[in-house]
């Protein structure tokens, strides 16, 4: 295991820089995600750790040590793709033994690695199989098997689970959880999935446009955003965004058709234009609320049910753990609590705190 550290990283193609001054310091054993929308560098990030990508600007330091140069092959990394690269025409013993046997060690000591891989991967029994004759998440096991038997200091992981169904890819985020957990090795994760994110990470990266957001604890990044960008991609549904004046004598938000809600003090702030963000699960419904929502669409889960529409003229989704007896075109009338509302500058999409 090592403590991986990114100083000022950055990645130009030509004149165009996909990746602008990045540092980032992950600790030993830490399991960090890089997480954000396509294009925002995450992917691209993670193969220069890997050494698939020059370095254009910046220093890599793995385990003290400073990896610009450092050929991939030699830099104790294993890395598990989103395709699971498997060689088709070999069983799963001898793709996950596929390593140690190009190193030139032992068959002794290749079928102890690929035994005890295949033993925490849960694929002892599938060993003789074809990767053709394995399901989705087997492929994925064997890929990280492979992985596994080069016993890494840092693991890295590009959207591993994009290519399974729901079902998979919530059996699969357990289980690569469940072997950090085991292993407490260093490892780096991608994924566009905040879902993922929320509940693989020690630590979260959110990032876009080629810099980083914010970082920090899942549940604080969740609770305290920084900016609405990352308010509005943390969390599903999205938080639900109003337009309002602060009123620093309640205090309270003021909307257009005269509705207001208390919510806390803001520092340093005055009277001024603000963007009001709600998460959707906050809404309560209140016979006495000063928000009224007007429903465009119902969708029942079960567990919970989930509804859309308008408020203040301005598209919401709210999520209510009723059964609501509602239909498109009814309105409801709602509150929030103050502690629940998340104030932004109107400007620039800053967090105004409280």
């Amino acid at each position: 295991m090592a403590q991986l550290e990114l100083a000022r990283i950055s990645k130009s193609y030509g004149a165009l820089k996909v990746l602008n001054d990045i540092s980032l310091s992950v600790a030993d054993g830490e399991f960090v995600v890089l997480v954000g929308p396509s294009g925002c560098g995450k992917s691209t990030l993670l193969r220069m750790i890997a050494g698939l990508e020059d370095i254009s600007a910046g220093d890599l330091l793995i385990g003290g040590t400073r990896a610009n140069a450092i050929p991939p092959q030699k830099r104790d990394i294993a890395m598990v793709f989103q395709s699971y690269a498997l060689f088709p025409h070999m069983n799963v013993g001898k793709n996950i033994g596929f390593g140690p046997r190009i190193r030139g060690e032992s068959p002794d000591a290749t079928q102890q690695k690929v035994d005890r891989a295949a033993d925490v991967v849960n694929l002892g029994a599938y060993l003789d199989r074809l990767p053709g004759q394995l399901s989705g998440g087997q492929r994925q096991r064997v890929a990280m098997g492979r992985s596994i038997v080069r016993d890494p200091q840092v693991f890295l992981f590009d959207e591993p689970l994009s290519n399974l169904d729901a079902k998979l890819r919530l059996e699969m985020r357990t289980e690569i959880k469940a072997l950090h957990q085991k292993f407490r090795t260093t490892t780096v994760y991608v994924t566009h999935d905040q879902i993922e994110a929320m509940t693989m990470a020690d630590r979260i990266v959110v990032m876009n446009g080629g810099k980083i957001e914010q970082e920090g604890a899942p549940l604080e990044l969740y609770d305290r955003p920084a900016n609405m960008f990352v308010a509005g991609f943390l969390g599903s549904p999205a938080m639900d965004f109003l337009d309002a004046e602060y009123d620093p004598d309640g205090p309270s938000l003021t909307f257009a058709s005269g509705a207001a809600l208390p919510c806390p003090r803001l520092r340093n702030v005055q009277r001024e234009p603000v963007k009001v963000g709600i998460r959707p699960e906050r809404h309560r419904i209140d016979p006495d609320g000063p928000l009224t929502l007007s429903i465009d669409v119902i969708e029942p889960t079960g567990a919970e049910t989930h509804v859309y529409g308008t408020i203040e003229g301005q598209t919401v989704r709210c999520v209510f753990r009723e059964r609501l007896s509602v239909k498109p075109g009814d309105t409801l009338r709602l509150s929030v609590d103050p502690e629940a509302l998340h104030v932004f500058e109107r400007k620039d999409g800053g967090r105004l705190s409280s």
